[in-house]
Formats: structure tokens, C-alpha cells, sequence
């Protein structure tokens, strides 16, 4: 990757302004910096074969699986629990976990992992199902829920040991300190935040992403490369995050097509897995911004599946957030293999947003608000249920104002040439 165009470091103002960028010649960052990942990451082919060797190392006896029905109803969680009771360990399973999941969904898994007398969390699935397995660690013998923890660092401890063996490349859940579940009683997504939720090993085996369906590789793909998107231009990027989140894009942008429409593809679903882990460490210490600010009301008020709902935000974010950077988004279009040749900073920044807009046309992915039925009217409860998302607006380049927020919705609100949807009688956020 080559150094940030006018030499842009990241770095901090005079007076100690968090995330600002300084113009002139290339410096050092000189803030503390805390960077975040798991111990160990165990990466390739066959990779997970090693799941029971590494728990045992974990000090691990009886062995808690989480998964969900989409992952149990393929068989493929023998691929873990084999190598475990081959190594000399019990195993238990819970194949239950749902997606984007409700915090009250937590519970019984909690009394499972106490009654069983569990020392040892698998989470193998996508992230719902590791998001949930992370927290269950922590909750195990605390009598708290999942509303305790809600915010940064709000866990008071370690709990048990965590390892994440992710099937879909998305959400890079098996790398990072976040928790994402949905308050029903807000109707709103809320992050748990804390370095107690990172596992202690991360299990990335491609091959377990093979038999994922095209449409979850295109959502969860670009769920994935948002993350490395959001992270890059973060204004609290750093020299650790930038490479990271770059080879993130590139790794995604040319293998997303190819791995959604031939999922046995090797090559393909190589480079997603890895890019999508790249982008978890990117985006769990840079953080994200605007875009999953403003999707996770869609997700929590309208069931949108995570990805769909990132994806639906990206290009009408990135056109509020360009201006803030520029340079960044010539970069971005780079790594996604745009010729920015002879252009100038503003015209290769359309040009990235309008590959963005591309690549969701090319993965059949929706890019309005009436195209998953959500009704203009609905917005106010959206711009309200964004305006809750505080810790992820402090990453995000440029202020947004509730209006702001309003506008964005209004210009994505109903594809040309469409209907309006009509709002349900029982209400937006019913």
C-alpha cells in the first residue's frame, strides 16, 4: 500500500484531538495506542482439525458448541466435535442460536453452559452464532444479561475460554472485542464492547465457507469488506489498521463475485475468508461509522439481515462522507481495482462510490429502502433509533446532524421507477 496521498499521517491535532489527520509531511502517530486480537489465529485448508489440540491447551474438559439450525442441518459440526472427543474431551451442543439475536435468546443458553458444568465455548457459525458464544462466556456464573454489558467495557472480567470458528467470511466476529445483539425493547441493535470478549483462538478454515448459499457470501462479503471500508477511513485509523483494512478490500473486491456464483471455488473463498479476518482485527480497533449507524435500526426495527442492511447504507453514506476524505476513497478504489489514472481526488472518489453501487447490482443485493419494504414514513424512527449509535459515530469522519441522517434515508427511500411502500397499519417499527 503507498503512503497516504499528501503524506497524511494518523496522528493527532495540537491539541490532542482524537483521530484528526494533519496534512504536511508524513509522521509518526504518537498517541498510546491499545491494539486488540486474538492470542492465537490458526489460518488454511483443514485448519479446523486442530480445534481439539488447541482446547485442550485452553485447559478445556467439556466443550460447549453454539451454532445455529442453518450450520447443525448441514452436518458440518461433526468437523469440530470429532476433533474434540478425538482429543479425549466432552462435548455438548446448542444448535439454536438465531440470527441477528435478541438479548432475552441468550438465557437459556447460560443455564446450559451452568448446569452442564462447561470450561470451554465454541462459537462456529456466522457472527450471530460467535457473537452469542462470546457473550455466554462472559455471562457464565455472573447472574448479569446481556443489558448489563451493553457499551465499552462494561464487563468486569474474563470468562471462559473462547474459541471462534467462523463458516461464512462477513462479520469478523472471531477476531474481535464487539457483541451485537438486538433490543426488543427498542427495537434497536446494541453492542457489547469489551477486550473480555475477544476469543482466545480464532479458527478460520475456508473450507467450512463452501457450502455457504450465494445470497448469505454476498451479504456476508460485503458486510465484510464495509468493515474494511469503514475501519480505512476511521478517524481513529492507525499505521496497524491501515494495511489491514487495505488488503481487506483488495482480497474482497475481486473475489466476492466469483465466490458467490461459484461457491466451490477455492481461490475465491480463500480470499474472502482471509480478507474478511483482516477486516475483523481492521474494524475492531479502528472501529466503523455512519453506515452501520444508520443499518442497524433497519436491522433491529425490520428484521434486515445485517449485511443486506450495510450494504443497503453504503453508497448514500459514502457520498455524505467523501468530501471528509477524499484521498482515501481514491485509495479505496484502487484496492478495488478501479483505474484512478489522470483523475482528480474528486472524480476517483465518484468513480469508487460507483463501483460500490456495481458491485451491489452484480450480488442481486438490494440498494433501497423499498426494495426490502420499508416505507418512507418509517424514517424519523430510523433517524431516531441512528441517533442512539453513539460510539460508532465518534469514528466516523464527517459529523452528521439528525438531518442529516434524515436526508441520507430520504435519498435511498424508493428505488426510480417503483412504488412507494405503503406503511403497515400496526406500524413502522412493529
Amino acid at each position: 500500500m503507498a503512503d497516504r496521498p499528501g503524506g497524511v499521517p494518523r496522528t493527532t491535532d495540537d491539541t490532542g484531538g482524537a483521530g484528526a489527520r494533519e496534512r504536511g509531511e508524513r509522521g509518526m502517530d504518537t498517541r498510546v495506542r491499545v491494539h486488540r486480537a486474538p492470542k492465537t489465529l490458526i489460518t488454511g485448508n483443514g485448519a479446523v482439525a486442530k480445534i481439539g489440540e488447541e482446547a485442550k491447551k485452553l485447559g478445556a474438559s467439556k466443550v460447549l458448541i453454539i451454532t445455529d439450525p442453518g450450520v447443525a442441518c448441514t452436518g458440518s459440526i461433526a468437523q469440530v466435535e470429532e476433533p474434540l472427543r478425538g482429543a479425549g474431551l466432552e462435548t455438548g451442543v446448542y444448535d439454536k442460536a438465531v440470527p441477528e439475536p435478541p438479548m432475552s435468546s441468550v438465557d437459556d443458553i447460560v443455564k446450559m453452559a451452568e448446569n452442564g458444568k462447561f470450561d470451554c465455548i465454541v462459537g462456529f457459525g456466522g457472527g450471530s452464532a460467535i457473537d452469542v458464544a462470546k457473550i455466554v462466556a462472559v455471562l457464565v456464573g455472573s447472574n448479569a444479561k446481556v443489558e448489563d454489558f451493553v457499551g465499552v467495557d462494561k464487563v468486569p472480567k474474563k470468562g471462559l475460554p473462547i474459541i471462534a470458528v467462523p463458516t461464512t467470511a462477513g462479520t469478523g466476529s472471531e477476531v474481535t472485542n464487539i457483541a451485537i445483539f438486538a433490543n426488543e425493547k427498542l427495537n434497536v441493535k446494541q453492542g457489547v464492547v469489551s477486550g473480555f470478549l475477544i476469543p482466545n483462538i480464532a479458527l478460520v478454515d475456508p473450507v467450512l465457507t463452501w457450502s455457504c448459499p450465494p445470497n448469505v457470501t454476498a451479504a456476508s462479503g460485503m458486510d465484510a469488506l464495509i468493515h474494511c471500508i469503514e475501519a480505512y477511513i476511521s478517524v481513529n485509523a492507525t499505521m496497524h489498521t491501515d494495511p489491514l483494512a487495505y488488503e481487506g478490500i483488495k482480497l474482497i473486491s475481486k473475489s466476492i463475485r466469483t465466490a458467490t456464483y461459484d461457491g466451490s471455488n477455492a481461490w475465491a473463498r480463500h480470499n474472502m475468508a482471509m480478507g474478511s479476518l483482516l477486516g475483523g482485527i481492521a474494524f475492531g480497533n479502528a472501529g466503523v461509522g455512519a453506515v452501520h449507524a444508520l443499518s442497524y435500526p433497519i436491522g433491529g426495527m425490520f428484521h434486515v439481515p445485517h449485511g443486506v442492511a450495510n450494504t443497503l447504507m453504503l453508497p448514500w453514506v459514502m457520498e455524505y462522507n467523501m468530501l471528509s476524505c477524499l484521498p482515501w476513497f481514491r485509495e479505496i478504489g484502487e484496492a478495488m481495482g478501479e483505474n484512478m489514472e489522470g483523475l482528480s481526488d474528486r472524480e476517483a472518489a465518484d468513480k469508487t462510490i460507483a463501483a460500490f453501487r456495481q458491485l451491489a447490482v452484480d450480488l442481486n443485493v438490494p440498494q433501497y429502502l423499498s426494495d426490502v419494504d420499508i416505507p418512507e414514513s418509517a424514517i424519523p424512527d430510523l433517524v431516531e433509533g441512528a441517533l442512539t449509535q453513539g460510539r460508532l459515530w465518534a469514528n466516523n469522519p464527517r459529523k452528521f446532524t439528525a438531518e442529516d441522517m434524515a436526508q441520507v434515508y430520504r435519498n435511498m427511500a424508493v428505488r426510480p421507477g417503483s412504488k412507494p411502500v405503503k406503511a403497515k397499519k400496526t406500524g413502522a417499527a412493529k
